[in-house]
């Protein structure tokens, strides 16, 4: 009921809402949907069987699309039926639907794959029985656009009721059939939200309702703005998640990495946007990765209420590129971490103490150990220190190195994952307080959480350091 209220609302002209003959509960959908005063037209499903169709009559639906397999295909093999047996059934079907006062659609199923003089006789047939609409389905997604666009011609030279066509995506043609099947006169075109459907789908409503708009120019009921909405209530209810390369609806689709297309988009829209994102109730963005540029960035962190210097947006810059190098998806939240970590880092007013090298040995037989490498005022200390674990280990061995011009103890430690996934940042959330009492907190971001806590480690010690100078305290 939510999907069709928002159907109607984004403007379509049909809601085929359910085949009625399936299920006590598809009857309650359809019938729920049928008398709940929506604009738009309330179909029901039926093969060419009157209890099919009286299932749909039942459910007070104001349009019966009625269908039987046409190819040789589908009547030997599936139905086990002779072409006058089809020719019969189609008539009957379509007439007694009509005789109840509804509108009939009817469908040759395969349409595509028919012997095409006994198709057009089909058809036919039902126009003569009062089918208002006929459409021709492209059941198994073999057609390519000449061919569809052939074929709808050949239909609309014979035929003088409208004519509707019904693609399937197991080739990625769904779309591609359908617009030539509008090119070649088609009035009705049957389409689904993100373009789900059996196997590969169907042809898609976002993508096709757009591509009339702006590359044909052809009108339509559709409105654009609620596209994403739809897009969106459709993925959460059917728990068919959206591809983030999906066109118009997909995550990626207004999405500029490129730093020569953020650049360009931060010019003019149009240098990478075939179309305004708002018209399908979008907005653009930028994402950080290993192809963006300084541009593009600098906009974002700005965005992100971050003013940084060159030095800090080029140290950015470099450890995005670096994580989009090692196959990461630098997310919003990850950029904002990074851009975090390296303005409080760069803001010391100097780094006494600087990690050189680290290297950990950990696992279900090995007893945590830490070996690390220090610069401490421009001289190397080393140090090798146990622990229960591999940050308490690398904790100790920092302690050891430094022990001569500061002590310190580890109050807190804390670790946040940015992203899920295996690959996700490590955020990490230090204190350290030396003897005197005084108390620092530091944060790093890697994808490596041993780095992260020694980064952080290092860190909150300079500050240890400068506060010390001072004689401050920051909690």
């Amino acid at each position: 009921m939510r999907i069709a209220t928002q159907l109607d609302a984004l403007g379509v002209d049909i809601i085929e809402a359910g085949f009625p003959i399936a299920s006590a509960g598809e009857r309650e959908g359809v019938k729920k949907i049928a008398g709940s005063g929506l604009r738009a037209e309330i179909c029901g499903l039926a093969r060419t069987r009157r209890e099919d169709i009286d299932a749909a009559l039942v459910c007070n639906v104001d349009r019966v699309h009625v269908f039987i397999a046409t190819s040789d295909i589908h009547m030997t093999k599936k139905l086990k039926v002779t072409r006058d047996q089809v020719l019969t059934q189609a008539a009957e079907s379509v007439g007694y639907a009509k005789s109840h006062g509804v509108k009939v659609e009817f469908s040759a199923e395969d349409a595509t794959r028919s012997d095409l003089p006994f198709l057009l006789q089909v058809l036919e047939v039902a126009v003569g029985e009062g089918a208002d609409t006929l459409n021709i389905p492209d059941t198994v997604g073999v057609a390519i656009p000449r061919g569809m666009f052939n074929l709808i011609r050949e239909v609309k030279s014979t035929i003088s009721v409208p004519v509707s066509v019904h693609c399937h995506n197991d080739m990625g043609l769904a779309v591609a059939n359908s617009l030539a099947a509008v090119e070649a006169g088609a009035e009705q075109v049957h389409v689904t939200v993100n373009g789900i459907g059996e196997r590969a789908g169907n042809a898609s409503l976002e993508e096709l309702a757009l591509s009339l708009h702006s590359l044909y120019d052809v009108p339509t009921n559709i409105h654009l703005q609620e596209v994403w909405r739809t897009s969106q209530l459709v993925s959460k209810l059917t728990g068919v998640i959206v591809p983030p390369n999906k066109a118009v609806v997909g995550d990626n689709a207004f999405a500029h990495e490129s730093g020569i297309h953020a650049h360009g988009v931060m010019c003019s829209p149009d240098t990478y946007e075939p179309i305004q994102p708002e018209i399908v109730g979008r907005t653009r963005r930028l994402v950080a990765g290993k192809h963006a540029g300084s541009h593009g960035l600098d906009v974002m962190l700005q965005e992100m209420g971050f003013s940084l210097t060159k030095e800090e947006l080029k140290e950015v810059l470099e450890r995005t590129k670096l994580l989009g190098d090692r196959g990461k998806k630098v997310t919003d939240k990850d950029l904002y971490s990074i851009a975090e970590d390296v303005a409080g880092a760069l803001a010391l007013e100097e780094k006494k103490i600087k990690l050189e090298d680290l290297v950990v040995v950990t696992g279900s037989n090995a007893t945590p150990t830490a070996t690390l490498t220090l610069l401490i005022n421009g001289k190397k200390y080393e140090s090798k220190e146990t622990g229960v674990g591999p940050i308490d280990a690398v904790s100790k061995a920092i302690q050891r190195s430094i022990g001569d011009i500061m002590k310190f103890r580890l109050v807190e430690f804390r670790l946040d994952a940015m992203s899920g996934g295996t690959d996700a940042l490590a955020d990490v959330t230090v204190k350290l307080e030396n003897e005197e009492g005084r108390l620092v907190s530091s944060r790093a971001v890697h994808e490596d959480i041993v780095m992260a806590g020694v980064t952080a480690i290092v860190s909150a010690a300079n500050r240890l350091l400068l506060l010390s100078k001072r004689g401050s305290s920051e909690p």
